[in-house]
């Protein structure tokens, strides 16, 4: 998931006697320990898609659900949200951005803006091994508090300038909550999203958050734990693409 995409995956505790951040510390390090806390990049390139099942609530708007979602890489995604009897489809196939229209079942191409918003959140571990790949830049801002903790700032610059800070346990390196503006497909305008997740737990060589809270704009927006997590699926690139 940016990004998630649109999720934050974690790994391997780090050993208490390197847990602090070094004096001097450049981006490069504080990426490589993310990396190394997410299972290291051997784990990490070894996955080829991902299928997260989680059930959601959509507090905002008073609903329940369930949500599906698969990434292939190095940049395919696909979203199914089945709330009250509807069932909500979003997908990027490594060009195209499309959705299935709840009211009327038809298949639509996502506006551009989506299509930008979409694109970054397809990212996978690729993108994260591999930056300089995909014109993605970081920089390491120190310590910042946030909800009382003394996290970790690494700032993620994508190839259109679209900036997701990150904000990293220095105890572990795993994340624990980003932030950054992203597309909000009601009113088709950005608002700051941030993302705070927990409960990390490991699937197979990688540990992975099974939580995560969505904030828009100060205001609680979504709850979503993870209750499934099945990696290399064979998942085809038809899959990914708009139907004609």
């Amino acid at each position: 998931m940016k990004r998630m995409a649109i999720l934050a995956i974690g790994g391997l505790i780090l050993l208490a006697a390197v847990s602090n951040p070094a004096p001097g510390q450049t981006a490069k390090d504080v990426l490589a320990r993310l990396i190394e806390a997410q299972g290291g990049a051997k784990a990490l390139a070894a996955v080829k898609d991902t299928t997260l099942t989680a059930t959601v609530e959509l507090v905002a708007m008073g609903m329940n659900g369930t949500l599906t979602m698969y990434q292939k890489e190095p940049n395919m995604m696909r979203i199914d949200i089945e709330i009250m009897g509807m069932v909500i489809t979003q997908a990027y196939d490594g060009t195209t951005a499309w959705m299935v229209n709840p009211q009327t079942g038809a298949t639509e191409p996502m506006p551009e803006a989506a299509l930008q918003s979409m694109k970054r959140q397809a990212l996978g571990n690729d993108a994260l091994l591999n930056p300089e790949k995909y014109g993605i830049k970081y920089e390491y801002k120190g310590k910042e508090k946030v909800d009382g903790k003394d996290c970790l700032v690494l700032v993620q610059t994508m190839s259109d300038g679209h900036e997701t800070t990150m904000y990293l346990d220095p105890a572990t390196y795993l994340t624990y909550k980003s932030k950054g503006k992203e597309l909000d497909m009601q009113t088709n305008t950005e608002v700051v999203t941030e993302s705070v997740v927990a409960d990390y737990r490991k699937e197979g060589d990688v540990m992975m958050p099974h939580a995560m809270t969505t904030i828009r704009d100060g205001q609680e927006f979504m709850k979503m734990t993870i209750t499934k997590v099945t990696f290399n699926s064979n998942l085809e690139d038809s899959f990914f693409k708009m139907s004609k």
